[in-house]
């Protein structure tokens, strides 16, 4: 009985720390003015007939604050990589200099902003929902074992508390998040 007990809160535990990993992740793709090889992570490529990730198949740096610069391993591949920016429909537009392929990142509109801050808060929600309903399986499995009723609300109480820090740091990491998307 205590496994099955250790397994449920170990298992929700978990759900919520993935769930704020993703976050984070979602948070990486999120632009906040400064130029970044995130921005193009989610590019995918042609190479040779599979689709690869872009860093697969060329180096991606950021020399400056409003610069990505694209190097491939292999010269062929720089049309390839200009297709694939333009398929990912990430905003940028590329350009090559027969070398490798550069992307200037334009500067943030305060209408942007505010989009790109919605879409930050949009995560964050999805977040949130998805640690309330790891909350909810974690209580209807709990309801299943055949347990004292004190049991019951001390591990539903742990349960909750769990559930309360893991939408605190939600909301942290929205908050810096959203006043790096807001700082000019």
């Amino acid at each position: 009985m205590e496994d099955e007990i250790d397994f449920i809160i170990d298992g929700t535990r978990e759900a919520m720390s993935n769930a704020l990993k993703h976050l984070e992740k979602e948070f990486v793709n999120i632009r906040a003015g400064k130029a970044s090889p995130a921005m193009v992570g989610s590019v995918m490529v042609d190479y040779y007939g599979s689709q690869t990730p872009l860093s697969q198949v060329a180096n991606v740096s950021a020399p400056d604050g409003m610069t990505i610069a694209i190097q491939p391993w292999e010269k062929s591949m720089i049309p390839v990589i200009e297709r694939g920016i333009h398929l990912a429909n990430i905003g940028f537009n590329p350009m090559n200099n027969g070398e490798s392929v550069i992307i200037s990142v334009p500067p943030l509109t305060e209408e942007r902003r505010k989009d790109l801050a919605k879409q930050a808060k949009a995560a964050a929600e999805e977040s949130k929902i998805g640690i309330r309903n790891d909350r909810k399986n974690a209580n209807n499995e709990l309801k299943n074992l055949e347990i004292s009723e004190d049991l019951k609300k001390n591990l539903e109480e742990e349960i909750q508390k769990m559930t309360d820090l893991h939408i605190k740091k939600i909301d942290e990491i929205f908050a810096k998040k959203e006043k790096e998307i807001m700082t000019v």
